[in-house]
């Protein structure tokens, strides 16, 4: 490809860390990620705690009472804690700088938390599904009093954590997930609390598994959700919030742009977006001129800061089928 074909804007990275129109705002951007990171450390911290504790207490009883409701609700329980775990290693090991080896940094590994938090969220509910069909056949005697006893511990600690954590479930998907998991932990411990007062009126022991399959049906879509928004990212998706028509439409409009081709716009954690793109001048246009309004743009319109921006006097169909 001839030197005159096109023109690589000053530096790759200069869109991303110059202090210019759209780009204004990255080192506070990155200031105030660090804070928002030791808040969900410290959240998910108190988190762990409390439902590791609870856990011990929930086998015990499911175990003693005899309430599959119960040992299914520790069964989600004990995802919980394993999700916490995971979620605040995530964090740990998401907060280390970028290297030589891993140049996007440790991010993502955030996003493989949560796509293995819900695998097993799948794996819990299909095995309450199918253990709560096998006890509608084969009934066993439940100790409602205790049963309610423990659901209602249940689900204070479930409330708590649920508090805890609301700050941060929008801000990362790690965080999101751990929160849905006690989310659904807690309406498990609302369905075990109406099945142990059921049992304590009416003698119906059947409603013990009928409380656990209500429960695995009602993880299974919500699971569903985060393992779709996780595998989006592992793919590099575009994220939802952004709609790439309109993104590739403002760079078109943009003053001094004449083309755009190989848009890419992606994820690297739940909350950081990243673009690329070719763009083609238009005769006269000074390049790093379009370059600054074109990411004062996309920080406008998308929230976008991570722009990487090949300018181009004429399209570089040389590398036609790497722009596909």
């Amino acid at each position: 490809m001839g030197e005159g074909k096109f023109a690589m804007s000053q530096e790759a990275s200069q869109s991303r860390h110059a202090s210019e129109p759209g780009d204004a705002g990255h080192g506070k951007a990155g200031h105030a990620h660090s804070h928002t990171t030791n808040a969900n450390a410290r959240q998910l911290t108190i988190a762990l705690a409390l439902t590791s504790t609870f856990l011990v207490a929930e086998v015990i009883g499911g175990l003693v009472f005899k309430s599959l409701a119960l040992l299914s609700d520790a069964a989600h329980m004990f995802t919980d804690v394993v999700a916490l775990a995971i979620a605040l290693a995530a964090i740990k090991i998401g907060a280390r700088k970028a290297d030589d080896r891993r140049t996007f940094g440790y991010r993502r590994f955030e996003i493989l938390a949560a796509a293995f938090n819900a695998i097993l969220l799948f794996a819990v509910a299909i095995y309450v599904l199918v253990e709560g069909a096998r006890r509608l056949f084969e009934p066993a005697s439940v100790e409602s009093t205790g049963m309610l006893i423990v659901a209602g511990i249940g689900l204070a600690v479930n409330l708590v954590c649920m508090r805890i954590l609301a700050g941060g479930k929008d801000k990362s998907l790690n965080v999101k997930g751990a929160y849905l998991e006690v989310w659904a932990d807690m309406v498990g411990s609302i369905g075990v609390i109406g099945g142990a007062l059921v049992i304590r009126f009416t003698g119906w022991a059947w409603v013990d598994p009928i409380v656990a399959i209500a429960i695995g049906f009602w993880v299974l879509p919500r699971t569903w959700v985060l393992l779709r928004d996780s595998t989006n990212i592992l793919l590099e998706g575009a994220p939802s919030s952004v709609a790439l028509d309109a993104l590739r439409r403002i760079i078109g409009e943009t003053p001094g742009v004449a083309g755009v081709h190989d848009l890419h716009i992606w994820v690297s954690g739940a909350d950081q977006p990243s673009c690329t793109v070719h763009v083609v001048l238009a005769p006269g246009a000074e390049g790093e001129a379009v370059r600054q309004r074109v990411t004062g743009a996309l920080a406008a319109d998308f929230d976008v800061h991570h722009v990487t921006i090949q300018t181009e006097t004429a399209p570089c169909d040389a590398l036609a089928e790497l722009h596909s």
